[in-house]
């Protein structure tokens, strides 16, 4: 791989990928982005691979997109527009990458699991978490939108645990999590991975063609309407950086402060 934020391992059938920016609460680079949709390639090339295993080291799974690098502006307000569309655009192409991957795809959630990471468990096809992994979208309180999880959170859970998850920021327990139905189950943090291999591996004792078929018909079945909700997601995202609340929102989290919304 390009870097050490993501590596790649493959033990039998199952390959992991993890994220590997500890420090950082595993946040999301655009590099990193890049990275993950290479790795996924890869392991899709990768025929003795029949499932994959997506993990964070650290404390943390992953705490969504690196703020630092979401607040930097240009001096040019028009590259920063369309770097704010390429950027959305990005992730949502990565969540649909892992959608449409024909393998399934195991979150391994042993901490928290915010905003884009968030997302990441969400487009997994099944996740496993611990009594740590507190599951949330604090994008409205950085006067950012959650806009390309928002769909993947009505179409998993219903759109009545969407619009309490997006529009209150609240970050709920892992017990909580698991209750609405975003965690398959809960184990200790020093089994996270070992479950999440064994689903894997569970994936991975029937027919590969059998398992590919039926992924490949979960997401044609919704695939359409859902990639296009995806889309206008990703539209809303660009659009809510252009605002001076995502400005001072973004600018609050890395100076540790309370916004003052404009």
């Amino acid at each position: 791989m390009p870097s050490d934020a993501i590596e790649v391992r493959v033990d039998g059938p199952v390959g992991t990928v993890t994220l590997g920016r500890p420090d950082h609460g595993n946040a999301l680079t655009r590099a990193m982005i890049a990275e993950l949709r290479t790795a996924l390639d890869d392991l899709y090339r990768e025929k003795r691979v029949r499932a994959v295993v997506l993990t964070g080291r650290g404390e943390a799974f992953c705490l969504g997109r690196d703020v630092g690098e979401q607040a930097a502006e240009s001096t040019n307000p028009a590259d920063d527009l369309a770097r704010w569309g390429a950027e959305a655009e990005e992730y949502r192409d990565l969540v649909a990458a892992m959608l449409e991957l024909p393998k399934p795809i195991v979150a391994a959630v042993s901490g928290p699991a915010e905003a884009g990471g968030a997302g990441l468990v969400l487009a997994s096809d099944v996740a496993v978490g611990c009594p740590g992994a507190g599951f949330g979208f604090p994008e409205p309180r950085r006067g950012v939108v959650a806009g390309v999880a928002a769909p993947l959170l009505a179409w998993r859970l219903g759109a009545g645990a969407a619009a309490r998850l997006l529009l209150t920021s609240e970050t709920i327990s892992a017990e909580e999590a698991h209750r609405i139905g975003v965690y398959h189950e809960l184990v200790g943090a020093d089994l996270v991975w070992a479950r999440a291999s064994e689903v894997g591996n569970q994936a991975a004792q029937a027919a590969p063609e059998a398992v590919q078929l039926t992924k490949r018909l979960l997401w044609e079945t919704i695939g359409e309407q859902l990639a296009t909700q995806l889309s206008n997601g990703a539209i809303a995202s660009a659009m809510a950086r252009t605002t001076e609340a995502a400005k001072e929102g973004l600018n609050a989290h890395l100076g540790d402060r309370e916004p003052e919304w404009p």
